[in-house]
Formats: structure tokens, sequence, C-alpha cells
């Protein structure tokens, strides 16, 4: 099949979208937008339709019209101008809300608190997944739009409803929910009431039956390649609140819309990359395109829609998602032209992407070490503090091995089978919650050779976050973790009158490879907690505890215990040849917590130690490098993004500091083979040097990014 002849879905390769405001119809320059879309060389745009906000005369008199819209079909000028610039159209929707007069009209559709009132945001009420406005009323308006205009798909970033934070009691989920489950509704949010665990599987079992009958719509009245996309966050505590099963819905979707348009604190820059390697990775096939919404105006600590993020800020977070295989999608809001500035941040960075297409798709991700993610394991330990319990441990893990320049895959729990040809070292941060074929599967891995980085109470925990009798993982380890508990846990406050997280890790005077670096010190910062863990098997502990003690006045800040017989950090080979640490230690959760740097090379030090010499690359020099790595046939490819300097609160990066001189080592079957090497950023090709059956090539500088293509 020729690229002219590829579905809109496999062929457009960079996305544009101006979410239209209210005012457009009447100020928004259209001419401009053509010249912005040759600009930037897109091949599609998402332009606002219909749902919360129509832009067209629909004949549904209870959908609202933008306010300036004035009986025009601003819809149908912008859908024109596109298809005359022959770009693919997908038309956006918002559909969880709707005005007083719809409410009026239609009562039994929308979402009530258990006292029978209306639940409502900024004067509009939330509509009910399970009535008759997801159910009847959007299908047709999605036939309308399909029958008047023909786009290519449609996408909507409010599709799910209510979060597992509030339970609808409407007449529809009381009545569905005694249906499928033989119960009454939940009394109230308790991650101890079983009855409300059964409301949050049956709550993701909602939201795919809609994701379902939308594109039976879409695809009834509109072709087999008219699909429904809503829209994903790989951002897996936010999937979780919007009961969006993400392995499903992966399942389900040809191409996968993504809605996360800038960095967060918890995971900075490098989860942009970890975006697209999370998504094409549950999907069932690699291929799979993932176009994200990426925001070109200010989305810091403090949202201004209207005003320019900086460049780098915007640059940089585009170049992380293209190392993880994300395709570039700009967004902006209204299509007034106020702050200008941030109309040529994307283009630069669209335009080296079209001349780099070579070496963007069709390819392989060549990391070995797999970091696991569960949705379950989020639910259902994390319950009601799943930032503490399970974002922290992994985001912990997923920064340290950015920082460490160790390329990684993010890889769901019911996968790792899929994959374990793939993976050398698996690395399980506190999943707490594993399914029996799950253990199997990492049991069987094990068994292989296969080396494990664990932490926390991983494999405790039963699929509704309650205490197994027998933790089979820890068996086959050799370990058993007892119920006493040391050390603090949560995000507790840093005043010096309070002291429960001031405690240290004991390092042994016989130092394990692990603490190689630590030579200078006996204790390590600590401020987190572990169960008592033994071990009967091969793992031994390497790290002991000294309890907490007070920080203030400083002449009370004296150790008065030591307890070298309480491991902390365990390492050791099994008999199958695979190495394994476990940190009972929760520092993966406070290095996400806190990125303290003796955290980060703890964790690094643990998953080098583990992989031993099976790492795909290697790379020295100054300054903070995130690195993913491909293969396309012969070639391989590297992406490097400068994260060097970078603020860590998101929405105010001004640029990174260039380094260099930076060494890349790469292993390579044969030494007497020839190998060039290309810089597809700064242009040049580096000399390449065949050494001990690796080859080394050295980049002297960075500025932004860099992306090397070895053949």
């Amino acid at each position: 099949m020729t690229e002219h002849n590829l579905p809109w879905y496999r062929r457009v390769r960079r996305w544009g979208q101006t979410n239209l405001t209210e005012e457009d119809p009447k100020n928004c320059d259209l001419e401009f937008w053509r010249e912005q879309w040759r600009r930037t060389a897109v091949q599609g745009v998402i332009i606002n339709c219909g749902g919360i906000v129509a832009y067209y005369p629909s004949r549904f008199g209870l959908q609202y019209r933008a306010a300036l819209l004035e009986g025009r079909d601003y819809y149908g000028e912008f859908n024109k101008a596109a298809r005359e610039a022959g770009l693919a159209v997908v038309a956006r929707m918002d559909i969880n809300r709707a005005t007083q007069e719809f409410f009026e009209a239609h009562p039994s559709w929308f979402c009530r608190h258990k006292d029978g009132l209306p639940i409502m945001s900024q004067g509009r009420y939330f509509s009910c997944v399970n009535s008759g406005y997801y159910k009847e009323y959007i299908p047709s308006v999605l036939r309308e739009i399909i029958e008047r205009y023909h786009p290519d798909g449609f996408s909507d970033n409010s599709w799910k409803g209510l979060g597992r934070n509030t339970i609808c009691y409407c007449d529809n989920c009381r009545r569905r929910f005694r249906e499928d489950c033989n119960e009454g509704l939940p009394e109230k949010v308790d991650w101890n009431d079983p009855v409300y665990r059964k409301w949050v599987r049956w709550s993701y079992g909602l939201r795919t039956e809609n994701w379902d009958l939308f594109n039976e719509t879409t695809r009834k009245y509109g072709g087999e390649d008219c699909l429904w996309l809503g829209m994903l966050n790989a951002d897996v505590a936010g999937s979780c609140q919007g009961f969006a099963d993400l392995k499903a819905l992966c399942a389900r979707s040809k191409v996968i819309f993504s809605d996360h348009q800038s960095r967060e604190v918890i995971s900075g820059f490098e989860q942009n990359s970890l975006n697209g390697m999370l998504f094409k990775l549950a999907s069932p096939s690699e291929d799979v395109e993932v176009p994200e919404s990426m925001a070109n105006y200010v989305r810091g600590h403090r949202a201004f829609r209207l005003a320019a993020n900086p460049a780098a800020e915007t640059r940089t977070w585009i170049a992380e998602g293209i190392a993880g295989g994300i395709t570039p999608w700009f967004h902006h809001v209204g299509g007034g032209r106020r702050d200008r500035r941030q109309f040529d941040t994307p283009v630069p960075m669209f335009q080296w992407h079209k001349e780099n297409e070579e070496y963007l798709y069709g390819r392989e991700n060549i990391a070995n070490v797999a970091v696991v993610w569960s949705q379950q394991n989020h639910d259902f330990y994390g319950r009601d503090n799943i930032d503490e319990r399970c974002s922290y441990p992994l985001s912990g893990f997923c920064r340290a091995l950015s920082s460490g320049r160790i390329p990684f895959l993010p890889v769901h729990a019911g996968d790792i089978g899929r994959y374990k040809d793939r993976i050398a070292t698996l690395i399980l941060p506190d999943i707490a919650v594993l399914t029996d074929n799950q253990t199997e599967e990492i049991c069987s891995f094990l068994d292989r050779g296969g080396n494990l980085v664990l932490t926390g109470q991983t494999g405790s925990l039963d699929e509704d976050g309650n205490k197994r009798r027998d933790n089979r993982l820890l068996n086959r380890l050799g370990l058993k973790l007892g119920e006493e508990f040391f050390g603090a846990s949560g995000d507790q406050t840093a005043s010096w009158e309070y002291y429960d997280m001031h405690n240290y890790l004991l390092l042994p005077k016989d130092r394990h490879q692990i603490l190689k670096g630590f030579e200078k010190t006996d204790i390590l910062a600590f401020g987190g907690g572990f169960y008592r863990a033994e071990s009967t098997g091969p793992l031994k502990p390497i790290a002991g505890y000294i309890p907490a003690f007070p920080i203030y006045p400083p002449e009370f800040s004296w150790i008065r215990e030591e307890r070298p017989e309480l491991g902390t950090i365990f390492a050791g080979t099994l008999d199958s040849g695979g190495r394994v640490v476990y940190f009972a230690a929760d520092v993966d959760r406070c290095f996400g917590r806190e990125h303290l740097p003796d955290h980060r090379e703890l964790l690094l030090s643990g998953v080098r130690y583990a992989a031993g010499e099976s790492l795909p690359v290697n790379i020295s020099g100054p300054g903070r490098l995130d690195c993913t790595i491909y293969r396309q046939g012969d070639r391989r490819v590297l992406h490097l993004v400068n994260l060097t300097d970078c603020s860590i609160n998101p929405g105010y990066c001004e640029g990174a500091a260039p380094i260099g001189p930076i060494k890349v080592s790469l292993p390579v079957k044969s030494s007497g083979d020839d190998y060039r090497a290309e810089l597809r950023v700064s242009g040049g090709r580096p000399g390449v040097t065949v050494k001990g059956g690796r080859i080394e090539i050295v980049i002297e500088r960075i500025e932004d990014h860099e992306l090397l293509v070895v053949e």
C-alpha cells in the first residue's frame, strides 16, 4: 500500500489545533491559520465542532451555540479551508456537561448527588454516562456531523464523565448497578467497602462500553476508518481517576490521541518520552501512531490560556515526545492573536520533524530494562493515596533511569510475558497488587535468568488490595515480609519540630558494589519507611537502618540507635544466574517525592548491578541527558534530549545549558565492519572508533536535543 492510499491515521505525521473560543467566529483570521498550517507542515487538524459548544447550525436545538456564532457555520468554514489545504480533519467534541435549558428538558440525563440535587460546575450540569445523553443524544449528534461534514474522525477530551471521587446517584445509575452487580450503589467513597470497589470496576466498564458505542456509530455512518478517539493520558494515576482503562482502550484503537499537554512536577520533561512508549507498548502493534496535543500557552503552577509559553518549555516537551515515538500536535487556545509569540514556537520543531520522518517511524525500541506499571495496582493499592503509594515509586524509578541515561520500556504488568524476550532487567516499583498470572510470568522470567529490581510490598496484595496469605514472588526469592513497620510514610510536614522522617540508611564497613561511590559516608539520608524483611535465600542485606532522631535544636541532633540487623536493601544472584535487588526501604518513593540525589544514585546503582553488561548503550559526559534508543533495520537511532539546568518548576523552562563532549558507546556484532554516524540536529558526521566489541562516538556539543543515526 502506497503512502497516498494509507488511511488517514497512518498517513498524518503532524497535527495542529486551534481550540476555538466563543468569540472566534467574529475575531479569528482564518487566513492566518491557513498560513500557520503551511509553516508547520501539518497534515491534519482538529477543529471544534459540537458538544458543550457548537460551532455549526445543528438541528438539535438544545445544543448550545457559540455566543458569537450568529447563525454562521464556522466549523464548516474551517473544515472547508482545511480540506482545500489537503488536510485530514478530526472534529473535536466536549460532551460531559450542558446548559440549564438542556437539564430542564431532560432531567433524567444528568448526574445527581445522593440527596437528588444535580451535580454542577460553572453553571453547567454534568451529564451521566449511563443516561440517554450518552446512549442516544451524542450518537445522534455524531451522525449529524458525519452526514453533513464527513470528518475523518472525532476527538473528545471530556468523554469520561465524573471521576472516582464522585458517585452519581441518578436513577439510571441506581438501576444499572442493581442490574449488573445485584447491589445498591455504595453509600460513599470508601475503599474498605467491597461495594465501592465493585463500583470502581463497574465504572471502568461503562466508559469502555461508551467508547465502543461511539465507535460503532462513527463507523456505521462514516465508514470503517471514521474513528471516535476520545483522548487518553499516559499518566496512570490520572487515568485511574477518570476510569480510562488504558490497556483495554489501546487494544481498541487504530491511532491513540493523547491529551498530555505539558510536564508536571511529579514527572518532569521525561514524562513525554514515557507517554509515547507506554501507549505503543500497551497496544497490539508498536507501530500505532500516537499524536499528542502539546500546549503553546502557559501551563505552570498557574495557567494562562492566551499567553505564550516560554519557547524552550514547549520545544523541550515536543523533543521528548518525538523521542518516545509521539506524533507532534500543536495546540493553541483561541483563534485570536493577542500574544503572537506562541505561533513561532512550534515551527522549527515541526519543520525538523518533517525533514527527519525517515528516522522517526518504522523502528523498534531496543531498551532492555523494563519498568512495570499497573492501573490495578494504582487503584487497589493506591486507593485514596494514589500518588504517595504508587505514583511516586513509579516516577522515582523513571526519573532516576532518565537521569542515569539508561533507556527503558514502560511495560504493563499484563504484558511481561509478551515482552519477555526483549527484557533483560525487570523493575517492579512497589507493585503490591499482582494477579496470579502476572506473578507466574515474573517467576518464569526469573527462571530463564532474568534480572529483577523490586521494592516495598511488591506482590503482597490480592486484586482487591487485601493482603495475601502467601507472597509467591517473595517466596521465590527467599524473602519474607513481617508485620512490623519502621520509619514513616506519607508526605509529612517538613517542620524541624517533627522528626518522624529524619531517619537514615546505615552502611556497613564491608560494602557491596551497589554502594560504590559512597565510600566517604557511613550513612545516607532516608526519610521513608519499610517492613521488616528476612532472607533465607541468596539475597543478603547490604544496608541497615538508623531510627529517627531530633532535627532541632542542633544539640539534640545525634544518633541514639543503630539497627544493622534491619535489612533495608538486599542483593544477590539466583541459581538461574539472574541478579536481584530488593529495596525494602522505599527509596523509589522517597526519590519520586523529594528528588534527593543520593536516592537517585542508589536506585541507579541497583539497576546497573542487576543489568550487568546487558545495557544497549552507555553514555558519558557532563549534563543531564534523557535518551531513547531504537533499531531500524541495520541502523540504530539514538535520541538525546538535553535537560541540563531545566527548571524543575513546570511551565517556565527558558532553555537548557549546552553540554559536551558526550561519548556514546554501543555494542556491535562485528568489529571488522565499517560504521558511519550522522547528527540529524546539529549536522555533521562524527568519527566512529571501534574498540573491544563496541563502537564509540563523540558528540562535541548538544544544544537542546540531538538525533544520532548509526549504520
